[in-house]
């Protein structure tokens, strides 16, 4: 789940096997590069477009540039999406650029064992300076059969339910405090012409973040580890089968917004939906209080944001406090790269990445950095509130899923995100969806 994330909708296995020999370097063209104009590219970074986090990102490799003046970094960015098919396209095909932007997990997996990104294991014992300023919960998603495979960056993103206040406080009523609370929501919401929830349901892995929790919180996090594990008819596990049923429940309720199915995550449609008072409340990543803050006028500042962990589902396993998301983002290297592109990598790895400056710069967009002993600053920050609680989620649940389609393998990641749309739009019920998730376990 930055976006996310979260992530999409090719198969990243078959386009592993099916892009080689395809001539991806006309098709993916910059759009912008961070660095001086002087001295030789020593190597190539794409990364995700979507302001205000590019602005960090960019910021980042200008300053690692005007520190390696001879050796620069050039950079490109994509939206989200469109990204996560090209760079799995590039790498198929054998030019994929130097550094590999990801979110770790399953996919990180197919590349490490097709041999597709450097083992940075040997290279983290040598430089434990750097691996020990990070939050130690960060390496799990980068860890790939015991070895490191991509240096962890950027910020802890859990999933938080976020509402607006003022059309609450217009409707007279609570934030929900469990399912039964958001059930009895939608119709008072639905009655004054608001949309209870946002959604931008073609993007499809933002439908994924309420079975997320939903599962969770009926189940516990046994159930989706069971997936993972491959064990046989995980996906019909009763706890999956309730919590399936229940999302339908919601979404015959009218519980989104008319239309979710064409609203798009990568234009930020479905945010805006909450901050001007269309939509009443959005499931959505950490990410999203920093769009809502530089988009959303004076929104934010003036207090109409409210924020909170996903509420417990009246006699769930699960624990309240567990939550789902992005416990970092992650850089892996090509192994396809030149000893000079690698030597580049490794060095903005060590010497660019989560630098004093773009740490200060993640905390001013309200996000929390994985870099150890924020504290203070998160706690001297405007956005103190919401880093705050960010913090505590991420550090006090007592399970912290990485998001489903980046913890399974690229085939099941498709097959998941293309039936999780089906579910939404109920044209599958939740007997078919565990069936047809079933076929794909260990796959």
């Amino acid at each position: 789940m930055e976006i996310p994330v979260s992530r999409r909708t090719l198969s990243r296995r078959t386009l592993l096997g099916l892009a080689a020999g395809v001539p991806v370097s006309a098709a993916l063209t910059a759009c912008g590069s961070s660095g001086p104009g002087g001295g030789k590219v020593g190597a190539t970074y794409w990364y995700l477009s979507s302001q205000p986090q590019e602005g960090v990102r960019a910021r980042a490799v200008k300053a690692f540039n005007e520190a390696h003046p001879k050796t620069r970094i050039k950079d490109t960015t994509f939206q989200n999406d469109a990204y996560k098919t090209k760079i799995k396209t590039a790498i198929g095909a054998g030019q994929a650029p130097t550094i590999i932007y990801g979110w770790g997990g399953g996919t990180l997996r197919t590349y490490a064992e097709a041999g597709q990104v450097e083992d940075l294991t040997s290279w983290f014992g040598e430089h434990s300076e750097v691996k020990q300023r990070v939050l130690p919960t960060a390496f799990g998603a980068a860890t790939v059969n015991g070895k490191i495979y991509a240096m962890p960056c950027e910020c802890v993103q859990p999933i938080i339910l976020y509402y607006n206040k003022r059309l609450f406080e217009q409707v007279g009523v609570n934030p929900p405090q469990s399912w039964d609370d958001i059930m009895a929501l939608v119709p008072r919401f639905n009655a004054k012409g608001i949309a209870p929830f946002a959604l931008g349901g073609q993007s499809q892995w933002t439908n994924m973040m309420w079975l997320e929790f939903l599962f969770d919180r009926i189940g516990g996090p046994e159930v989706f580890s069971a997936v993972v594990e491959g064990e046989k008819n995980a996906w019909s596990n009763p706890a999956a089968i309730t919590a399936l049923t229940k999302l339908q429940e919601l979404v015959k309720a009218n519980g989104f917004i008319k239309g979710f199915s064409s609203i798009t995550a990568d234009s930020n449609a479905d945010q805006a939906l909450l901050y001007t008072g269309k939509a009443a409340m959005m499931l959505h990543g950490a990410w999203s209080y920093g769009i809502q803050q530089a988009e959303g006028g004076d929104f934010v500042s003036s207090g109409g944001l409210g924020y909170m962990n996903f509420p417990p589902v009246e006699g769930g396993k699960g624990d309240p406090s567990n939550s789902f998301g992005n416990p970092a983002q992650y850089l892996s290297i090509s192994s396809k790269a030149s000893d000079e592109e690698k030597k580049v990598a490794k060095e903005f790895f060590a010497n660019g990445v989560l630098q004093d400056a773009e740490v200060k710069q993640w905390i001013d967009i309200g996000s929390v950095p994985i870099r150890l002993g924020t504290e203070k600053l998160l706690a001297a920050s405007k956005s103190a509130d919401f880093l705050q609680l960010t913090y505590n989620i991420a550090t006090k649940a007592k399970a912290f899923g990485q998001s489903w389609d980046q913890a399974l393998s690229p085939m099941a990641a498709e097959t998941l995100l293309d039936n999780i749309s089906k579910l939404f739009q109920l044209s599958i019920s939740p007997e078919q969806f565990a069936g047809n998730l079933n076929a794909v376990l260990g796959k």
